[in-house]
């Protein structure tokens, strides 16, 4: 069996592992990644963010067409569908990203290998495959990522009842879906073949759609995708799901069984720690999966480290990123950090949802004193030279310092207009920072300017 030896081995190719091989190459280590798969990028790239969004963009253009150009003065006589069409889109655009990590392996000299890899000892991982090779490192950094969560009675088979890589590829529009789980991954999924033609039903076990952002943001959302023809149960357990035939049996506890066509198992991600030889260097998860790390993403075990979903905490390619940047920034004897205060997260629904930093319901709990400054869209010009007069921003101050706890914004380009509100909150602004900087005129970054005067009870263009 062959073996090599590069100073630095990392395992796994998604937004952990191909971005620390190549800052790690720029810091002059000699760096090997191994993923599983022929296409680096991970899940995010491959089955996740980046192919849910094109078909998010394209589901959103075809309903756009088919309901709302003729308000814009544009007499179209018919719109047809082609799925299949819109799914080599979607395959294009992976394959030209996947293709870019390539290029940058090459050129910043990492050394790629594809194949299953697993640990054999402290010092080395074995890459599975046709032709097996044994890496040896003098550094190991284990980024492997996440993959759905099952749900106890579903009885998934990649088809009829699958997950969300099953429901970015099916073969025609179901009319009746049915989606487990009101969170992100439900709720954008749900959305995409809603808008095609789909009768999208959802079953969340909690109170509300979207646990974990901001309650108020999470209210708008539901009654906005009520009106969009999105049926939506909560406080709903479901007890198992099954193929018949041709169809799908979803049993509900304490309700009757929903007959549909497909179903889409949305219950969230769990670390994918699962048969990677860790028993084979002492390492142990917790109970649930995750592997603990200290400060600088080192684990129990000297120079092994992991970053990414693996670690737990949020589970965003960008936090990923960040994570691995900064853990072999870290291992190069560079003084660098990672707040995690300041992560945002974003809905790519539409309208879409974004946030960062504590919900309105935390600041709440740790009774945290705060003011509040919203700007609805309705007041904005360019939302309304959009046709998006829906939605809001808000922002949380200290009620003392006035330092900007969290920004939540529910609307058009929402994702977009984040960034400000988190560039803002690392430099430690205040809402008086965000309200005395000019924003240009007319854009809906004038949004977050409105609720920031809001804040102080100095808005301008709200009542």
């Amino acid at each position: 069996m062959k073996t090599v030896r590069h100073e630095l081995v990392v395992l796994g190719g998604g937004p952990a592992g191909y971005v620390a091989a190549i800052r790690a190459a720029q810091l002059g280590f000699d760096t090997a990644c191994i993923d599983e798969n022929t296409q680096f990028g991970g899940t995010c790239v491959r089955v996740g963010c980046i192919p849910s969004k094109a078909l998010l963009e394209s589901s959103h253009l075809y309903e756009e067409a088919t309901q709302r150009f003729g308000e814009h003065g544009l007499k179209i006589s018919s719109v047809e569908l082609d799925l299949q069409a819109m799914m080599d889109r979607k395959t294009k655009i992976v394959d030209t990203l996947t293709g870019g990590i390539d290029m940058l392996f090459k050129k910043k000299k990492v050394t790629p290998y594809c194949g299953r890899g697993k640990l054999r000892d402290v010092n080395s991982i074995i890459v599975e495959g046709d032709e097996p090779v044994v890496i040896e490192a003098d550094r190991i950094l284990l980024c492997t990522g996440s993959v759905p969560a099952s749900l106890r009675g579903v009885e998934e088979d990649g088809d009829r009842i699958g997950n969300s890589t099953t429901a970015l590829s099916f073969p025609e529009v179901p009319e009746r879906l049915v989606v487990i789980g009101g969170g992100y991954i439900g709720m954008e999924l749900g959305s995409v073949w809603n808008r095609l033609g789909s009768e999208v039903i959802v079953l969340e076990a909690a109170d509300r759609i979207f646990p974990g952002i901001d309650a108020e943001m999470a209210k708008l959302a539901h009654r906005t995708f009520k009106k969009q023809g999105i049926t939506i149960h909560t406080e709903t357990f479901v007890q198992s799901a099954r193929v018949e035939g041709d169809k799908c049996i979803v049993q509900v506890k304490d309700g009757d069984a929903i007959t549909c066509d497909r179903v889409l198992l949305a219950t969230g991600r769990r670390p994918a720690t699962d048969d990677m030889g860790l028993e084979a260097i002492g390492l142990e998860t917790d109970r649930h999966g995750f592997i603990a790390v200290d400060e600088n993403f080192e684990t129990a075990v000297e120079n092994v480290f992991a970053t990414g979903d693996c670690i737990g905490g949020a589970m965003l390619a960008h936090k990923a990123m960040e994570e691995a940047v900064v853990c072999v920034e870290r291992m190069a004897g560079m003084h660098t950090h990672l707040n995690y205060d300041v992560i945002p997260a974003i809905v790519y629904t539409h309208p879409e949802i974004a946030s960062v930093g504590k919900m309105e319901d935390e600041l709440k709990a740790a009774g945290v004193e705060y003011n509040k400054g919203v700007c609805p869209f309705g007041a904005n010009g360019r939302a309304r030279t959009l046709g998006e007069p829906d939605g809001r921003v808000k922002i949380l101050a200290d009620a003392k310092t006035d330092r900007v706890l969290g920004v939540h914004i529910i609307g058009a380009r929402a994702g977009d207009m984040i960034a400000e509100a988190a560039a803002a909150m690392e430099f430690g602004a205040s809402s008086e920072d965000i309200a005395r900087t000019c924003h240009a005129h007319p854009t809906l970054s004038e949004a977050m300017h409105e609720a920031a005067l809001d804040v102080a009870g100095r808005a301008i263009h709200t009542a």
